[in-house]
């Protein structure tokens, strides 16, 4: 696209708060933080923040878009345009109007290339006209964030859940077309719905969003009553969703094209779903591995067995724990833990040693024979058994 006016005039680097070498990371980072806290929602009635949050949008239009800032840089590289009436002065040239450049920042191209790419509409040469050309293009709708709670056992399995969320739409009313139901949106008179104007400079055409229509072409003369024009209302909705077996805590689903509605016929945004996992009573969750405490008797730890252990689906199974087995030894279980689309855990099972609280009459003398048979194998040190 040809370079904007404004662009000469702006510093959008400066609008975001970011330096001229920020990666685009850190330029959305700023960006959104910037947004949240200037959005008219947050801000009624304050006519400041809403000027200040229109300049913020512009310079994330033109720094979020690798294009348009590729073709911004350049334009702040080769130099300053002089009012668009600067005179002329040594190295430089310039008509009626006079675009002032360096011509040691050419690099070897010739005229037509360097006017060509900066405005794309230079008058007087081949190829200089491109008819047509938009002033505000499709813009793709704004990602929407949205949180859910799951329990411990549907984030392993995975399930289908519809989220009720509030938020931007498509207006009900007039199905984005911001015109009252019975009419539709009328061609621009202004700009023959191409969404620019042309705006000499001297030698040069501009081409500027049409005033009119906001560069969109066409008008609205009957706006919604609902949406008054927008196309776009505030409302709840509700969006089905899949959610993956094995999602983590605190992981984020994206459900692409479930966010806030495109303008000017660009697509839709994403939905940013953070899921948040409900502790269970028994397992815990360490990777794809899930954890649980099984408590057995002293006899069965010190003499070995075997112990059923509960699984999060399916039947029980049977561990094998191993004659002297200490409090807290570990056992696998393979396969029964978390599967992903990547791989299946396994179940890790921890022993515990439960020691009784009461005891009976044949209990206490079976221990109290186990404890005078300890005392009589009792190694002394330095000595002997």
């Amino acid at each position: 696209m040809a370079p904007q006016r404004e662009w000469f005039e702006q510093d959008y680097y400066a609008t975001l708060g970011v330096s001229e070498k920020a990666t685009a990371k850190e330029i959305t980072k700023a960006y959104r933080k910037l947004a949240r806290e200037l959005h008219p929602d947050k801000n009624p009635g304050n006519t400041t923040a809403e000027e200040r949050f229109k300049e913020v949008s512009a310079a994330y239009d033109v720094l979020g878009d690798d294009a348009k800032r590729k073709e911004y840089d350049e334009v702040r590289r080769l130099g300053p345009v002089g009012g668009f009436g600067g005179g002329r002065g040594p190295g430089s040239a310039s008509g009626p109007g006079g675009f002032r450049f360096d011509a040691s920042d050419m690099g070897g191209a010739g005229l037509g290339d360097l006017f060509g790419q900066m405005f794309g509409r230079a008058r007087g040469g081949p190829g200089g006209g491109r008819p047509g050309a938009s002033g505000v293009g499709p813009r793709r709708g704004a990602d929407v964030n949205a949180e859910l709670t799951l329990d411990f056992a549907d984030a392993v399995r995975g399930m289908q859940t519809t989220l009720h969320l509030t938020s931007d739409a498509q207006c009900g009313t007039c199905h984005g077309s911001g015109a009252q139901p019975g009419t539709s949106p009328t061609i621009c008179t202004t700009c023959a719905g191409r969404g620019v104007v042309d705006e000499n400079q001297g030698m040069f055409s501009f081409s500027t969003p049409c005033a009119r229509c906001a560069g969109v072409g066409t008008v609205v003369e009957e706006p919604c009553a609902t949406c008054r024009g927008s196309g776009v209302e505030r409302r709840p909705r509700e969006v089905k969703a899949r959610i993956p077996a094995g999602v983590a805590d605190g992981q984020t689903i994206r459900l692409k094209g479930r966010g806030g509605p495109g303008r000017n016929g660009g697509p839709p945004g994403d939905l940013l779903v953070t899921i948040h996992v409900a502790p269970d009573t028994r397992f815990t969750r360490s990777g794809n591995d899930l954890t649980i405490r099984v408590a057995v008797p002293f006899t069965l730890a010190a003499l070995g067995g075997e112990v059923a252990v509960p699984t999060l689906d399916g039947p029980e199974v049977t561990v094998r724990v191993k004659p002297g087995s200490q409090p807290g030894s570990r056992h696998r279980v393979r396969g029964k833990g978390v599967t992903t689309k990547d791989a299946t855990g396994d179940l890790i099972v921890t022993v515990d040693v439960a020691v009784p609280t009461e005891l009976s009459d044949a209990q206490r003398a079976a221990i109290e024979a186990l404890a005078a048979a300890e005392s009589a194998t009792t190694v002394t040190p330095g000595g002997s058994a």
